[in-house]
């Protein structure tokens, strides 16, 4: 192939390559925004409130660190305080009522268990949330481990 040739199949691919980025660039962006523009400021949504029943929540696969069934707003979680202790220790059960924390937050790296909470477990809210009550941003298909196995059940009686 000459060089001739060769620049006229390139200068060709390149025009398409332009018409082609062209039409999807006049394509809108999906994004969070609700349609309002990126060089404009959208009315924020209201902040949702957050679920205050006490209740515990269903976990949605094994392992899953328990949702926080309350408020936490203004509780002190640092180096120096852990308001969650106040009602979630061994000494503050009996009158709070509240779970214990999982005795694997009394295990270090080395798996031996100490007589308090490790300090990488210290800072609850790393892995525990709260709950608030909100439609969710983007489509989830989450199916829990339990309808897997139902489904899966009932498709192997359905062939027996």
């Amino acid at each position: 192939m000459s060089m001739a040739t060769w620049l006229r199949y390139l200068t060709a691919a390149l025009v398409a390559l332009g018409v082609v980025g062209g039409a999807l660039a006049q394509q809108p962006v999906a994004t969070l925004r609700d349609g309002t523009p990126l060089d404009q400021n959208a009315n924020p949504p209201t902040i949702p409130q957050v679920v205050n029943s006490d209740l515990r929540q269903v976990r949605n696969y094994p392992e899953q660190p328990p949702v926080i069934p309350h408020k936490i707003d203004g509780y002190q979680i640092d180096i120096n305080a852990n308001r969650c202790m106040q009602c979630h220790s061994r000494a503050a059960i009996e009158v709070s009522q509240a779970p214990m924390v999982s005795i694997t937050h009394f295990m270090n790296r080395e798996n031996q268990f100490l007589a308090s909470i490790t300090p990488r477990r210290f800072f609850c809210t790393q892995c525990h949330v709260t709950q608030v009550n909100a439609r969710p941003l983007v489509e989830n298909g989450f199916v829990d481990i339990d309808t897997v196995l139902e489904d899966l059940a009932r498709r192997q009686q359905g062939a027996n």
